[in-house]
C-alpha cells in the first residue's frame, strides 16, 4: 500500500517546492514509485513535480472541490509507493468562508486523507522561536497530525543546534537541517515560480537539489513518519463536461495555465484535444468545434502575439461559426488590446471589447463562484461555476455583455464579471469544477 505525507510551511516562498521535488527524486533515484499533488489553485508546480516523479501530477482542492472529487483524483496514487501533496501558502491558510469541502488550507487535505505533514521551517533571524513556531502549527487543529520538521536556510552549525535542541525539548523530531544553497533556488516572476517547460536545466536543477536534500536529510525517516494509506475506491469522477467533441486547445508559453485535471476529464468524457501554438503563428485546428485560449503569460509576448497575422485571421475566422472561449490571459488576447508593462499597447483578436493594462500592476487574487447569465462552452446558463483568480492586470474597458454574475469567496460581488460578445465569450478566473 501506498504511504501518504504533506509538505507544508508556516507560509509561502520558506522551500515547500524545492523539498517536494528533492525528495520525489530521490526516492524515485532509489527505485520508488512516486506520485504528488498540489494542494491548492496552482497551474504551474504540477508540471515541475510530473519533471521529477515521471509521473502526472493534479490540483486537489477544498474550497471548489467536494471529497467525492479529491478521493478519485487521489486514487490515482494506489500504485505508488508514497505520496506527497506539496501544500500551498502556509498551513491553514485558507479563506474565511468554507467552500464545498473546506477552506482551501493545506490542513483540509492533511486531515481529509490522514495524511501526516512535513513542516519546512525557515528560522533565519531566529532560534528557539521557530520551535515556538512549529509547536503552535502542531497544535493548532487536533485532526491534523503533525509528522517532523524540516529546517531550511540555516545559517550555522550553533544556529542549527540551538533550533534542534528547543524542537527536541517538545518532542518534534527533526528529519535534516538544509544550509544556504542559492544554486537550487527555483526562478520566479510575477505569478510564481518560471514554468518548468520554459527551463532546459529543470531536469539538472531537480537532480541537485535531490542530490543536496540527500546529504542533509534523513530519507528512511520521512518515509518511515508517512501514513498507509487504502484509497476508497472513488465512486464518482470529476463532475466536467467538456466544452465541445473536440477541442483547438492553445498550448504555448504564452497559452499555458490549464489545470492538469481539467484536460484529463475532458479526455475521459471522450473529447479530443488538439493543440496550437499562436506564439508560432498557428490557427486553431479547423475541424474542432471549440476553442480554448487558458491563461498564461500573454503580457510577456503581447507584441508577438499582436503581429502574429495567421493565428489572429484563423481565431476571427474560427469564431465566425464557432465558439471561443478564453480564461484570463486567453480572455485578454481576446480583448481589443493589452498594453504591456511598458506601456505600449498591442491590438489584439477583437472578438471582445475588453482592453487591460499592466502599465499600472494591481493583483488580483482569489476564489470565484461565477452564476452564468448565458451559456459558455460545456456550462449552461445558470450553472455555478468555482474557479480562481490570479493576476495583475488593470480593467481599462469591459464594455461587452457581462458571462456572470462573480462572487469572491466571502460572497462579495466582483467587477470582473467575464463577457459574452457573439461565439466569444471570456472569464479572469480559471475554471476548477462545477457545484453537482
Amino acid at each position: 500500500m501506498p504511504a501518504g505525507l504533506v509538505i507544508s510551511a508556516p507560509a509561502s516562498g520558506v522551500g515547500k517546492t524545492t523539498l517536494t521535488l528533492a525528495l520525489a527524486r530521490a526516492w524515485r533515484d532509489r527505485g520508488l514509485n512516486v506520485q504528488c499533488f498540489k494542494s491548492g489553485p496552482d497551474y504551474i508546480d504540477p508540471a515541475f513535480h510530473a519533471a521529477a516523479t515521471g509521473r502526472a501530477s493534479v490540483n486537489v482542492d477544498s474550497w471548489a472541490m467536494d471529497r467525492a472529487t479529491i478521493e478519485h483524483l487521489v486514487s490515482r496514487g494506489t500504485n505508488a509507493d508514497i505520496v506527497l501533496a506539496e501544500g500551498s501558502m502556509g498551513l491553514f491558510d485558507g479563506v474565511a468562508a468554507r467552500g464545498v469541502s473546506g477552506t482551501g488550507a493545506t490542513a483540509d487535505i492533511a486531515e481529509m486523507l490522514g495524511w501526516p505533514v512535513v513542516l519546512v521551517i525557515d528560522p533565519s533571524g531566529q532560534a528557539q522561536t521557530a520551535a515556538a513556531i512549529a509547536a503552535g502549527l502542531r497544535d493548532y487543529r487536533p485532526g491534523v497530525r503533525l509528522a517532523g520538521v524540516v529546517l531550511n536556510r540555516v545559517a550555522s552549525l550553533r544556529h542549527e543546534d540551538l533550533v534542534r535542541r528547543a524542537l527536541h525539548d517538545i518532542g518534534i523530531p527533526v528529519f535534516g537541517a538544509l544550509p544556504r544553497h542559492a544554486e537550487i533556488s527555483l526562478p520566479k516572476r510575477h505569478l510564481g515560480l518560471v514554468q518548468a517547460e520554459e527551463q532546459a536545466e529543470i531536469g539538472k536543477l531537480i537532480d541537485e537539489a535531490a542530490r543536496f536534500v540527500v546529504e542533509h536529510v534523513d530519507l528512511d525517516a520521512v518515509l518511515r513518519a508517512a501514513a498507509v494509506w487504502s484509497p476508497q475506491a472513488a465512486a464518482n469522477g470529476l463532475n466536467v463536461t467538456p466544452p465541445g467533441q473536440r477541442i483547438a486547445l492553445a498550448r504555448d508559453a504564452a497559452f499555458s495555465f490549464v489545470y492538469p485535471h481539467m484536460l484529463e476529464a475532458w479526455r475521459a468524457a471522450g473529447a479530443e484535444i488538439s493543440t496550437f501554438s499562436p506564439l508560432a503563428d498557428e490557427a486553431p485546428d479547423a475541424s474542432a468545434d471549440v476553442c480554448w485560449l487558458p491563461g498564461g503569460y500573454p503580457e510577456l509576448h503581447a507584441g508577438k502575439i499582436a503581429a502574429s497575422a495567421r493565428f489572429c485571421s484563423g481565431l476571427r475566422a474560427f469564431a465566425e461559426t464557432r465558439p471561443v472561449h478564453g480564461e484570463c490571459g486567453g480572455y485578454m488576447v481576446l480583448g481589443t488590446a493589452l498594453t504591456d508593462a511598458d506601456g505600449v499597447r498591442h491590438e489584439m483578436a477583437g472578438l471582445l471589447g475588453l482592453e487591460t493594462s499592466f502599465a499600472k500592476r494591481r493583483m488580483h487574487l482569489g476564489y470565484r463562484l461565477a452564476a452564468l447569465a448565458a451559456p459558455m462552452p460545456g456550462h449552461q446558463a445558470g450553472a455555478r461555476l468555482r474557479g480562481h483568480e490570479f493576476h495583475y492586470s488593470t480593467i481599462v474597458a469591459q464594455p461587452d455583455t457581462p458571462l456572470a454574475v462573480v462572487h469572491d469567496a466571502t460572497g462579495a460581488v466582483i467587477a470582473e464579471t467575464g463577457s459574452r460578445r457573439g461565439q466569444a465569450t471570456g472569464t479572469f478566473f480559471h475554471l476548477i469544477a462545477e457545484d453537482r
